[in-house]
């Protein structure tokens, strides 16, 4: 198996390995690590967000973890035009870029081109939310499908984040979200890429998640939420959205106890993930999907 011509991606859901994968991946093949998790960009959420450790930095090179500051937006096109600008650098000297992360949106936008949807006011997008809540999801999916046809056999009517999306895209643009898909381009052909999901069981997954919520409170993830109050960080900024940071103000608050932080964390994270591979089984069927028991049997074969 040759991989050295292409762009790796490898994707899965939260605690599934993807980056220690990843570095021993870029071992076999002289790969440099790009990352693709929205969260870990964040110089301040270390520990939250289970960023690589400097042992890993060391071993192989890393680029967009930890660079940005909570304070400042950070979108997919941003992403996307660094992540861009890397791959060209790596290549250029000879390396494989391997991308690694849990952010499915980050994926889409590099291997099918970011939508150029025209910003929505947030106050209009406030109103179809406050639409959604006070008439439920059933009643707002009917109104979707009349206002936008197109979406009928692409949305599930269980899928809230979609249908708002949809229904603030053509109620604004006048347009289709999927007219807008249309129009976009990746740089890339879909030859270019080597996809990987990890698809981790689902009872193995919880349980490495309830240990990794453990390990971040052992870690000083306490300590970095101190920090990260101390900043006064909007609420509207990505970052305010870290999962862990909710529950263990409540414990700095004296609402709940340890036990409860790490119950809640493992709570919210095992949500996280479910929604990874949500993702995952309506963007990723053309990945290769690989069980965590075949991944030593994948790196001996290339």
């Amino acid at each position: 198996m040759d991989l050295k011509s292409k762009i790796i991606l490898i994707y899965g859901p939260t605690a599934s390995g993807k980056s220690n994968f990843a570095i021993k991946l870029s071992k076999k093949i002289n790969g440099e690590i790009i990352n693709a998790d929205s969260m870990q960009v964040y110089k301040e959420l270390k520990i939250l967000s289970a960023r690589p450790s400097i042992k890993d930095y060391q071993k192989i090179k890393h680029y967009l973890f930890g660079f940005r500051s909570v304070k400042k937006k950070f979108s997919t096109g941003d992403w996307l035009k660094l992540a861009n600008q890397k791959i060209l650098e790596i290549k250029k000297r000879k390396k494989v870029p391997i991308l690694v992360g849990g952010t499915g949106l980050y994926f889409k936008s590099l291997t099918d081109g970011l939508v150029s949807i025209p910003n929505i006011p947030v106050k209009f997008r406030e109103k179809v939310r406050s639409l959604y809540k006070k008439i439920g999801g059933e009643k707002f999916f009917l109104r979707l499908v009349k206002l936008d046809p197109l979406v009928k056999n692409q949305i599930k009517s269980s899928d809230a984040q979609r249908s708002i999306r949809a229904y603030e895209v053509k109620s604004f643009t006048k347009k289709s979200i999927y007219l807008w898909f249309k129009k976009t381009k990746s740089n890339y052909h879909q030859k270019d890429f080597y996809k990987i999901y990890i698809d981790f069981p689902k009872k193995e997954l919880l349980d490495r998640i309830h240990l990794r919520a453990q390990e971040m409170i052992k870690k000083g993830a306490i300590s970095e939420v101190k920090k990260f109050k101390r900043l006064r960080v909007k609420k509207d900024k990505t970052a305010s959205k870290a999962i862990g940071i909710g529950e263990i103000t409540e414990y700095l608050e004296k609402k709940i106890e340890i036990n409860e932080v790490i119950e809640k964390i493992s709570i919210k994270t095992r949500q996280y993930a479910k929604r990874q591979r949500t993702w995952a089984s309506g963007n990723m069927q053309n990945w290769n999907k690989i069980n965590p028991t075949q991944l030593s049997e994948f790196l001996k074969k290339i």
